[in-house]
């Protein structure tokens, strides 16, 4: 099957209405935060940013397929030596909106320069909210075991039966807290903290993902030639990741330079840039 991969250069707000309804299986992304990237992306300000994302989640919902799942990187600021609450308040709008907040991940820089201020220290961790429209949703759990670690060597070593029996999950969701399920395992699920450096060469861009995140996301929430959309493309690090991973993507993005240089780097694929040429996977 041929990949997809269709670029939009333009505002999202207008340009995701020429994406067709449910037709989507992942959204990965990662919007200006509130008051940063003035110089590119306008800044909007804190007391306006869930008024101006609103619409763009809307179109969000739209476009996603119902078993597809939305992945938000975003970060709330400090405002006069306290948290602002916008991102809390994008959560409980949205989810008026008709989104599930199912998860939230938490992403570790691993390589955060240290810093400190007179109340705080510096943050070496993003979230990554998850959203779904329903509660049966593909994933692919499997596809991001890690090793068990040495951890295990210790802690399973010598068992008690009450280590054996004790707390196995009463809803049928997993293994609960009965280690001996791990006995044996050379593998295990993962937690929902990420830990990854941070992308020390930004493509002339102020805010890279390391290729490893996008790529963690598109593992456990798709198959290949499923359709992956970055509303918010930037430099193209999610579009890139998407077709090494045999994934139809789509991305939009409102400043002409980061668009071009996507558009450049993927060269020998065919864009489709008019609704009516628009044609995406589907299972």
């Amino acid at each position: 099957m041929e990949l997809k991969t269709d670029l939009f250069l333009g505002d999202c707000r207008k340009e995701l209405k020429k994406i067709p309804d449910n037709s989507v299986d992942l959204i990965v992304t990662s919007p200006p935060y509130a008051d940063q990237r003035q110089s590119t992306y306008g800044g909007v300000s804190v007391d306006e940013y869930v008024k101006w994302f609103l619409p763009i989640s809307k179109e969000l919902l739209r476009v996603l397929k119902p078993t597809g799942t939305f992945i938000l990187n975003i970060k709330e600021k400090v405002v006069d030596g306290e948290r602002s609450t916008y991102v809390m308040e994008l959560i409980l709008e949205m989810r008026k909106q008709g989104w599930l907040w199912t998860e939230e991940f938490i992403w570790h820089k691993k390589n955060c320069f240290p810093g400190k201020w007179s109340n705080r220290f510096r943050d070496a961790w993003e979230r990554l909210l998850q959203f779904n429209k329903s509660r049966k949703f593909n994933m692919y759990q499997d596809a991001v075991k890690v090793p068990i670690g040495n951890w295990a060597k210790g802690r399973l070593k010598n068992l008690s039966e009450t280590d054996k029996i004790r707390d196995n999950s009463r809803n049928g969701s997993g293994f609960g807290k009965n280690i001996s399920n791990w006995v044996g395992k050379e593998t295990v699920y993962p937690t929902n903290v990420i830990h990854l450096a941070t992308e020390c060469s930004n493509k002339n861009h102020s805010a890279v993902f390391p290729r490893e995140l996008p790529e963690w996301f598109i593992k456990l929430f798709t198959q290949e030639y499923d359709t992956v959309l970055d509303p918010f493309m930037g430099s193209g690090t999610t579009i890139e990741v998407a077709n090494r991973m045999k994934r139809h993507s789509i991305g939009i993005e409102i400043i002409s330079e980061y668009h071009d240089e996507v558009k450049q780097q993927f060269a020998p694929v065919e864009y489709f840039l008019m609704e009516s040429e628009i044609k995406y996977g589907t299972n």
